[in-house]
């Protein structure tokens, strides 16, 4: 298939926008401007096929007018039936992509006088030229359409892989994985990144602002400071058995989480297993739990478990909560030993 180039004039409406050169503008050019930007038009495949095998037929020097019969263009088109061909003619007239100029007996043809004037009569594709700028602008929108959509689904996707790896069981990965699974347009991946946000700013974020502590000026204080900060963060499970919390009192005061239990909960070990086994019915990831045991020890994992048990519907997502007090910003912060003495005098378990 040849490429031609030909000298179009861009008009004057078109000129205006200096969007497009005036000098000499690649015919495929405009071609697969119109082949990107067809669902604008409502064009389909076909209807492309059909216009580059009409394309192919004009020859440098000769105008813009297609003179191949119908039965040529059907055979370079592939052998489509000439009803098809009609139909898909008439569309790119409607269009105002291609005028008819038919003669007496519908054949196409060129005359010239003795003065040089030229008639031509055929399928003129001048409009389409002429319309060069408008489909070039129309295709470079919709490509950069297509990539800010890939752009923010891929920001997505990194957000839910962050969001699945500390929060498994939140159901919001799933409805945004479904919904990913549709076409959407630009401002709806938008609208589903801005929840991906939201939902990785409420893993990471506690419910209540840490209260901040004044550090003395004095750098021995403060070196002495962070030494015993790192000691403490290394006894946190010593911690639990100096408050005197046995599983006595925790099993007493937090009835909910034993109450599924068949037999009595006599010992630390009982308690980490029946934890265990409450944890997926609360919507908390059985890896999740592991995490926690390793990061916090297996005692204070297994107190959080049965203590948001106890507060029940206090508590709007389990999974993120567990989340927040156990490996989250809120893991230095969350004491189960003065949370069970404190629900010990009010018979509740208070966070």
């Amino acid at each position: 298939m040849a490429f031609t180039k030909l000298s179009i004039e861009a008009a004057g409406a078109d000129a205006s926008r200096g969007s497009t050169p005036s000098s000499e503008i690649d015919i495929w050019t405009i071609f697969r401007a119109l082949r990107d930007a067809r669902s604008v038009f409502g064009l389909r495949p076909g209807h492309i096929q059909t216009l580059q095998a009409m394309l192919s037929f004009l020859k440098p020097g000769h105008g813009e007018t297609v003179f191949a019969s119908n039965y040529s263009i059907c055979h370079r088109v592939g052998g489509i039936d000439e009803r098809t061909l009609r139909r898909h003619i008439n569309r790119f007239v409607e269009l105002g992509f291609i005028k008819r100029n038919d003669s007496s007996n519908r054949k196409r043809y060129r005359v010239r006088s003795s003065g040089g004037e030229c008639i031509s009569y055929g399928l003129s594709l001048a409009p389409l030229l002429q319309r060069a700028s408008e489909l070039i602008t129309i295709a470079q929108e919709m490509e950069n359409n297509r990539r800010d959509r890939i752009f923010v689904r891929k920001q997505i996707l990194t957000k839910l892989a962050h969001l699945e790896e500390h929060d498994p069981s939140n159901t919001f990965i799933n409805h945004a994985r479904k919904t990913l699974r549709r076409k959407l347009s630009l401002p709806e991946y938008r609208a589903l990144l801005a929840d991906t946000d939201a939902e990785c700013q409420n893993l990471s974020t506690p419910d209540d602002p840490p209260e901040t502590m004044e550090l003395p000026a004095n750098d021995g204080q403060i070196v002495r400071h962070q030494s015993r900060s790192e000691k403490g963060k290394k006894d946190l499970e010593s911690n639990v058995g100096n408050e005197a919390l046995t599983p006595d009192l925790l099993t007493s005061v937090c009835n909910q989480a034993t109450s599924f239990s068949t037999q009595r909960l006599r010992s630390w070990l009982d308690i980490e297993n029946h934890a265990r086994t409450l944890a997926p019915m609360m919507g908390i990831h059985p890896e999740t739990f592991e995490k926690a045991k390793k990061t916090i020890g297996a005692q204070k994992a297994s107190c959080a478990i049965f203590i948001m048990l106890q507060l029940g519907q206090r508590i709007r997502d389990f999974g993120a909560y567990f989340h927040s007090i156990t490996l989250g910003q809120r893991q230095t912060q969350f004491d189960p030993a003065a949370l069970i003495k404190r629900a010990s005098k009010t018979n509740e378990c208070v966070g």
